[in-house]
């Protein structure tokens, strides 16, 4: 499914008239040079009468954007929350402590 952003929205519905259909909001949005995606995503929601372009953008699937800064720096710093610290480290297998490498035989 085809998704933008507010922003992108907001630009390529500048100049629309509402109460407006559907139909004439995609035909506004091409005349604006909206790129693709902002098309195909006017061109999937529902087909009724769309008042101000607040009830178009609670519509059209629009799409969240980069997770913040914060979100992604707990990602990569992840050290598994809850398990203690026995679970955390992985030992070794015991036949491989107990005898050593494997020397090739």
């Amino acid at each position: 499914m085809a998704t933008t952003d507010v922003e992108r929205l907001r630009t390529a519905l500048s100049d629309a008239d509402f109460p407006a259909q559907k139909d004439e909001l995609v035909r506004d949005a091409e005349r604006a040079g909206a790129d693709g995606d902002t098309i195909r995503a006017l061109s999937s929601i529902p087909p009724v009468e769309y008042s101000n372009l607040d009830e178009v953008e609670n519509s059209v699937p629009l799409d969240p954007g980069p997770p913040d800064s914060g979100t992604a720096e707990r990602r990569r710093r992840h050290v598994k929350p809850g398990l203690s610290q026995q679970e955390k480290d992985v030992s070794s297998h015991p036949i491989v402590e107990e005898l050593g490498e494997n020397r090739g035989s």
